[in-house]
């Protein structure tokens, strides 16, 4: 393999258009080697062997090497630990400098410390740049510098930043609406040339090598009708319809920018532009209090006697609580990778206040299940509905399971879809009381709380 003198290293960015680090690298006038890596320290911890993201994954980094393929170039594709990996190339190669995307989990933080201080010690440079969020880490904080952990106060700083005077940029067509400088794309199609071409790249390691099955996976589409954005606030809530974009595997994994996603949903869609604000939430609070990974937001719900009945857990994992709209989420999420944003409330709530289980077993599961699962989403979302996370739902506020039904699915066309034996002999009875659950619920809250 003939020396290249940058890599660029492809993570939750898995697209050549629109990529912040990828157009530096590009743009930097040296030759640039894409890489990606199966990364070790991640799928060691997978259980499920036949895992339909690694499966996603690996479309995605097909499709990559064909397009680098057609730009006479390719993707160098390892499979490791990403520190051995890099060690091993710069044994073969003079790599001046490694350009790739921020990520802000506490894992990759770690590893880009270490990735940092090995280039280094080889004489080269690291660079990393924002991709995945409009704003990142201390981007968005309160006039006292201090970062937020209330979600309207932070929106509302987040878009007066986006659309303050001097940050605005005329879009390209005159009659559009002002394009924001937060919004702008990155031209890397204009350096493709900097490709590196003299190197002859070897087979991509399959599934099966790397100890996993091959599965199929029928993934959402990365394109998304304007209409189904327009009209995402009267649609969002109801899941027996088809009114939610299902984008979130392609911001999970970069397949999309989100800038361009976002830059979409401010001129059509508010609510819609919101639930991208939520990302950026929860990333700046994953960022600046990393111990909500293992623990609740408000250390003072840690107290909270959990009854963690092993059995009940089993029965909400299959689908069999005898609670309709909860078993309908749970055997979507099973049999889909997905499961509607009204409903994870629901089961969420459904979890930790009806059955006392603790958030943190549910947090696990969704993290196994979900295609689109992301850390700081995933852990914001549960703590939001057991109560213990910055700006959640009072603890005393328990979906009741019925009307949640009765509101948002009134014609049980998601639960029957789901749940076809509901309604019969064969469905079973409720595992818990609805009254007596809440009643139980709030008492364990306040003693836990001294209330």
């Amino acid at each position: 393999m003939s020396n290249a003198t940058a890599v660029f290293w492809f993570r939750r960015d898995l697209r050549l258009e629109d990529n912040a680090g990828l157009y530096h690298a590009l743009k930097s006038g040296q030759q640039v080697l894409p890489l990606f890596i199966f990364d070790k320290d991640i799928l060691d911890h997978l259980e499920d062997k036949s895992d339909k993201r690694l499966a996603f994954i690996y479309q995605e980094i097909e499709r990559l090497h064909k397009e680098l393929t057609a730009l006479g170039s390719g993707l160098l594709v390892k499979y490791g630990k990403p520190l051995e990996v890099l060690s091993e190339l710069l044994k073969t190669q003079t790599i001046q400098a490694i350009y790739t995307n921020t990520d802000y989990e506490p894992y990759a933080i770690k590893r880009d410390a270490e990735v940092r201080s090995l280039i280094e010690q080889n004489k080269g440079k690291f660079y990393t740049y924002k991709d995945q969020c409009i704003f990142e880490k201390n981007e968005i904080v309160k006039d006292d510098g201090k970062p937020y952990t209330v979600f309207t106060a932070y929106s509302r700083k987040w878009k007066a930043k986006l659309i303050s005077k001097e940050n605005f940029l005329q879009a390209n067509e005159p009659k559009s609406a002002p394009d924001s400088y937060y919004f702008k794309s990155y031209p890397t199609q204009i350096y493709f040339s900097s490709f590196i071409k003299t190197v002859r790249f070897e087979p991509i390691p399959t599934l099966l090598e790397m100890g996993f099955n091959e599965v199929e996976g029928n993934f959402p589409s990365r394109e998304i009708a304007s209409k189904i954005i327009q009209i995402y606030t009267e649609q969002r809530n109801f899941p027996g319809i088809d009114g939610t974009s299902k984008l979130g595997i392609h911001f999970r994994f970069g397949t999309i920018s989100i800038r361009a996603k976002a830059r979409k949903a401010s001129m059509l869609n508010e609510t819609f532009l919101n639930e991208l604000i939520w990302r950026d939430f929860y990333m700046q609070i994953l960022f600046h209090f990393p111990y909500v990974v293992d623990g609740p937001f408000k250390p003072k719900y840690a107290g909270i006697n959990w009854r963690n009945n092993e059995k009940e857990f089993q029965l909400f994992c299959e689908g069999k609580t005898g609670y309709p709209i909860v078993d309908a989420g749970i055997r979507e999420l099973n049999a889909t990778g997905f499961m509607h944003n009204r409903v994870r409330m629901i089961v969420a709530s459904f979890l930790t206040k009806h059955l006392l289980i603790d958030w943190r077993w549910g947090e696990a599961y969704f993290a196994n299940k979900l295609l689109d699962f992301d850390l700081s989403a995933n852990n914001g979302g549960w703590q939001w509905a057991a109560g213990c996370g910055t700006d959640a739902a009072p603890y005393f506020r328990v979906f009741n399971p019925s009307l949640q039904t009765e509101k948002f699915d009134k014609n049980f066309t998601y639960i029957k879809k789901w749940v076809p034996e509901w309604n019969t002999a064969a469905y079973p009875a409720p595992i818990v009381n609805h009254d007596m659950a809440r009643n139980r619920c709030l008492d364990a809250y306040k003693s836990a709380l001294n209330e």
